[in-house]
Parts: structure tokens; C-alpha cells; sequence
């Protein structure tokens, strides 16, 4: 051990504790992509509750409660695949606790909801308002948008405000999958190095 001005082993100028201070690669991308994965996970509740405050309107008169300044909000009727993608937030419980134990199975499972939950939805929102989308962007310059068939919310083109959650939505799940992915990867690493010893 190399201390200062106290004794000092022969051969060595008390640098050589780089070599074993080292962290095995499996761990430390473990260790990144689950942080990475949390964020994600955060974000996905972001637009959760982005998707909860769309739908209160809908969800309070379900309820038979009124309230004024929902109403005035004139806020359009949801569509099915609305409700479908806010299932998709019960399958951050499962990433949690798959990282949490590093369970291979439970992390999988939240990578084919996320595709179906997530991911289905979303291509059906896609799909649905492309019309819309379409004729708003293809529209001459003197053309007024009140007058075209695209269904409007507050002066804005409906589908293309649906493009912009589908844009963050999208992002989200896509670097939820691939950090999911990379875990797997750590996860068999350190399994087939445990295997060999």
C-alpha cells in the first residue's frame, strides 16, 4: 500500500489500483440502461397524464359531474384507441419490478405490451387522422381551414395536435424497447459469465 511519506511496497509507485478497481461492462450497462429505462418510464407517466387530462371530459360526464370550464374546453370525444393506450401505463409496474429483480421474463412480457399497448394504438391513431392530416398540409394558401372537411379543436387542426402525441408517444416507447433490449443483452452477458465460472 502506498500512503505518503509511509512505506511503500517495492516494484509498485501506488498506480497500480486501476486494475482493480475496474467494473465488469454487463454491470455497469445494466446499471446505465436501467436508469435510462426509469426515465422513460417517468415520461410515459408525463403523457399519461397528458392523455388523462384530454379524456376528463369524457370521464367526468361518465360520472354524471359537471364542470363549467371542462365543458367550455369543447373538447372532442375520444376514440377507443385513446383508453387503449392509457392501459399501457399498468406495464411500467412490471418494468420496475423486472429491474428491480432483473427478471428477464417480466421485462419481456413489458416489451410485448409495449408493442401491442403502446405501439397498436398508436398506429391506429395514425392511420385514422391521416386524412385529415393530408388534406390540412396539401391545402392552397388562400384556402381557409374552416371551410375544408378537417375536424378542428380551438382553431387547430385535430389530427395534426393527435401527430404531435403519435411524435412524443412514438419516442418514448421506441428508447423504452431499446433500452429494454440492452438490459437483455447485460443480463444474458452476466448469466453466460456466471455459467463459465
Amino acid at each position: 500500500m502506498a500512503s505518503r511519506g509511509g512505506i511503500m511496497v517495492t516494484g509498485t509507485n501506488g498506480a497500480d489500483f486501476e486494475h482493480r478497481e475496474k467494473i465488469a461492462i454487463q454491470y455497469q450497462l445494466s446499471a446505465l440502461n436501467k436508469s435510462r429505462l426509469k426515465y422513460c418510464v417517468f415520461f410515459h407517466h408525463v403523457l399519461f397524464i397528458v392523455m388523462v387530462a384530454k379524456l376528463s371530459a369524457d370521464i367526468l360526464d361518465k360520472l354524471d359531474i359537471f364542470i363549467l370550464e371542462i365543458e367550455e374546453l369543447q373538447i372532442p370525444t375520444p376514440l377507443w384507441w385513446e383508453y387503449i393506450w392509457c392501459l399501457s401505463l399498468l406495464l411500467s409496474f412490471l418494468a420496475l419490478a423486472a429491474i428491480k429483480r432483473n427478471n428477464i421474463t417480466n421485462l419481456r412480457r413489458y416489451m410485448y405490451g409495449i408493442v401491442f399497448l403502446g405501439f397498436g394504438p398508436l398506429l391506429y391513431c395514425l392511420v385514422y387522422y391521416c386524412g385529415d392530416v393530408w388534406r390540412y398540409l396539401t391545402k392552397d394558401e388562400d384556402e381557409d381551414i374552416s371551410e375544408m372537411d378537417i375536424e378542428l379543436w380551438q382553431g387547430y387542426p385535430y389530427g395534426l395536435l393527435w401527430y404531435a402525441f403519435i411524435f412524443l408517444a412514438s419516442q418514448v416507447h421506441f428508447f423504452q424497447l431499446y433500452f429494454c433490449t440492452s438490459l437483455l443483452k447485460a443480463w444474458r452477458a452476466r448469466g453466460a459469465l456466471r455459467k463459465a465460472d
